[in-house]
C-alpha cells in the first residue's frame, strides 16, 4: 500500500502541465529561434528597400560602407536587445511573477512585428532597426524567464525533459523560418515584410491562453507568501489533491533562505557559499556561445558550395540542417532523464571538439583532396548533434537547479548577460578571425570546447532526480562551506542529501 503511494508521488505529465509547458515554449521561445533567422534569406531584399527608401528622401544613393553600416545595426540590434533584456530578468520576474513576466513579455513582440510588417508600407527602414531591439529584449527575457518559469512548474523528475523544451522551440523557429524564407515562399520582394511581421502570431496566441495556467507555486509560497495560491496551483499541475509532500519541500528551501533574503547580482558575487554556482554557469553559457555555433551556421553556405551544391539548392540543404538540429534537440528531451544532465554536456562539447578540429583539417585540404569538402558537409552536421544533445539545451536547465529561490532570478540576469555578450562578440569579432587565420579559425573553437569539457568533467555534479535544496547541499561541499547559505543556522536542521528523499 505504501509503495503504491510513492508511486502516486512520482510525478507525472498531466494535461495542464504539458500545455503549459507549450503555450510558455511557443509563445516565447519559438519567438526566439524564429528572429534568430528570418532576416537571413530576405536579406538582399532588405538591402534593396533600405537603399530605395533613401534614395526616395535624398535623391541619392547609400554608400556601400552606409548601407554596410545599417545592415549591420539591424542584424546586431537582437543581440544587443537580448542583453538589456536579461538584465530586466531579475527585477521583473520576482515583481510580476514568472507568468505575469511571459505576457508583458509579448507587448516586445507584438509591437515590433506590426512595425516590421508596416515598415515597407511606411516607407522607414529605421521602423526595422527599432523593432530588431524590441524583439531582442523579448528574446532575451524569454531565453531566461521561460526555463526558469517550466523548471519552477515541473516535478523533479520530469525537470529535465521539461527544461530541454525550450530550446527545442527555438529549434522549431529557427526551421519554419527557414521554410517561411525560401525564395519559393516569404523571401521576396513583396514577402518579406510579412515574414517578419509573423512573429508577433505565437505572442498574441499566448497572451489569449497563458493567463487561464497556473503561476510557478514556488513563487507563490516563497515570495508572495500566498499558501492558498500555491497550494492551487500545485494541485492543477500534478493532478492530485494530495500536494503536503511538496509544499513541505518548498518550504523546507524557504525556511533555508529566509535570512539571506533576496540575493542580489552583487551579493551573488560577494558569496563564497554560490561561488562555483556562479562560476559554473558563467562558464556554460560563455561555452555554449563561443564554442563556435554562430560560425559553423556562418560557414555552413560555403562548405556546401564548396561540396557542389547548387547555389539555388543551398537553402534547402540549410534548412536540412536546421531539420537536423530539431530531431536531435527532441531526442535531448527523452534522453536527458535517462543519461542526465552531465552526461549529454561531457558528449556534447566531446562531439563539438572533435569536429572542429576535423573540420580544420579538412577546410584546409579541400583543395587538395577531392572527397575533402563530403567530410567538411558531415563535420557540420555532427557538429550540430553534438551541440543540440547538450551545450545548447542543458546550461540553463543547469541554472534552474542549481540555485535556490532567493538567488535564482539573479543567476539568470548573469548567465543570461554571459550568453547574449558572447553571442554579439561572436557575431563582431569571427568575421575578422576568419578572414586572419581561415579554416584555422575553428582551432579556437575546439581549444574553448576542451577547455568547457574539462571543467564539466572536474567540475559540474550530476542534478537528474535531486531536489534544489540537495543539489546546493553538493555545491556546498566544492565551496567548502558546511552549510548553503553560512551565515544561517537554519540549514544546520537539515538533514544531509543522502537521507533526503530521492
Amino acid at each position: 500500500m505504501e509503495q503504491q503511494h510513492e508511486s502516486k508521488k512520482e510525478g507525472r505529465l498531466t494535461l495542464v502541465l504539458a500545455l503549459a509547458t507549450l503555450i510558455a515554449a511557443f509563445g516565447s521561445s519559438f519567438q526566439y529561434g524564429y528572429n534568430v533567422a528570418a532576416v537571413n534569406s530576405p536579406a538582399e531584399f532588405m538591402k534593396e528597400f533600405y537603399n530605395e527608401t533613401y534614395y526616395d528622401r535624398n535623391s541619392d544613393y547609400l554608400s556601400d560602407f552606409s548601407l554596410t553600416l545599417l545592415w549591420s545595426l539591424s542584424v546586431s540590434m537582437f543581440p544587443f536587445g537580448g542583453f538589456i533584456g536579461s538584465l530586466m530578468v531579475g527585477f521583473l520576474v520576482n515583481k510580476l511573477g514568472r507568468k505575469g513576466t511571459l505576457l508583458l513579455n509579448n507587448v516586445f513582440s507584438i509591437v515590433p512585428a506590426i512595425l516590421m510588417g508596416s515598415s515597407e508600407v511606411a516607407g522607414s527602414f529605421e521602423m526595422i532597426i527599432v523593432s530588431r531591439l524590441l524583439v531582442g529584449i523579448c528574446a532575451g527575457l524569454s531565453s531566461n524567464v521561460v526555463p526558469m518559469y517550466l523548471g519552477e512548474l515541473a516535478p523533479k523528475n520530469l525537470r529535465g525533459a521539461l527544461g530541454v523544451v525550450p530550446q527545442l522551440f527555438i529549434t522549431i523557429g529557427i526551421l519554419v523560418a527557414q521554410i517561411f524564407g525560401l525564395r519559393s515562399i516569404l523571401a521576396t520582394t513583396d514577402g518579406w515584410p510579412v515574414l517578419l511581421g509573423m512573429t508577433g502570431i505565437p505572442a498574441a496566441i499566448q497572451l489569449l491562453l497563458l493567463p487561464f495556467f497556473p503561476e510557478s507555486p514556488r513563487y507563490l509560497l516563497v515570495q508572495k507568501k500566498n499558501q492558498v495560491a500555491a497550494r492551487t496551483a500545485l494541485k492543477q499541475l500534478r493532478g492530485w489533491d494530495d500536494v503536503d509532500e511538496e509544499m513541505k519541500e518548498i518550504r523546507q528551501e524557504d525556511e533555508a533562505e529566509k535570512a539571506a533574503g533576496f540575493i542580489s547580482v552583487v551579493k551573488l558575487f560577494k558569496m563564497r557559499s554560490l561561488r562555483w554556482q556562479v562560476i559554473s554557469i558563467i562558464i556554460l553559457m560563455a561555452g555554449q556561445q563561443l564554442s563556435g555555433v554562430n560560425a559553423i551556421y556562418y560557414y555552413a553556405d560555403q562548405i556546401y558550395r564548396s561540396a557542389g551544391v547548387n547555389e539555388d539548392d543551398v537553402q534547402f540543404v540549410t534548412m536540412g540542417t536546421g531539420a537536423v538540429n530539431v530531431v536531435m534537440t527532441v531526442c535531448a528531451v527523452f534522453m536527458v532523464e535517462l543519461l542526465g544532465r552531465r552526461f549529454l554536456l561531457l558528449l556534447g562539447f566531446l562531439t563539438c571538439f572533435t569536429s572542429c578540429c576535423v573540420l580544420t583539417a579538412a577546410l584546409a585540404l579541400q583543395n587538395t583532396i577531392s572527397w575533402m569538402p563530403y567530410l567538411s558537409i558531415s563535420c557540420v552536421i555532427i557538429y550540430v548533434i553534438g551541440h543540440a544533445l547538450g551545450p545548447s539545451p542543458i546550461p540553463a536547465l543547469i541554472i534552474t537547479e542549481i540555485f535556490l529561490q532567493s538567488s535564482r532570478s539573479s543567476a539568470f540576469m548573469v548567465g543570461g548577460s554571459v550568453h547574449w555578450l558572447s553571442n554579439f562578440s561572436v557575431g563582431l569579432v569571427f568575421p575578422f578571425i576568419q578572414e586572419g587565420l581561415g579554416a584555422y579559425s575553428f582551432i579556437i573553437f575546439a581549444v574553448i570546447c576542451l577547455l568547457t569539457t574539462i571543467y564539466i568533467f572536474m567540475i559540474i555534479p550530476e542534478t537528474k532526480g535531486k531536489m534544489f535544496i540537495e543539489i546546493n547541499q553538493i555545491f556546498a561541499k566544492i565551496n567548502k562551506e558546511s552549510e548553503v547559505h553560512p551565515d544561517k543556522e537554519e540549514l544546520n536542521e537539515l538533514p544531509p542529501p543522502s537521507t533526503l528523499k530521492q
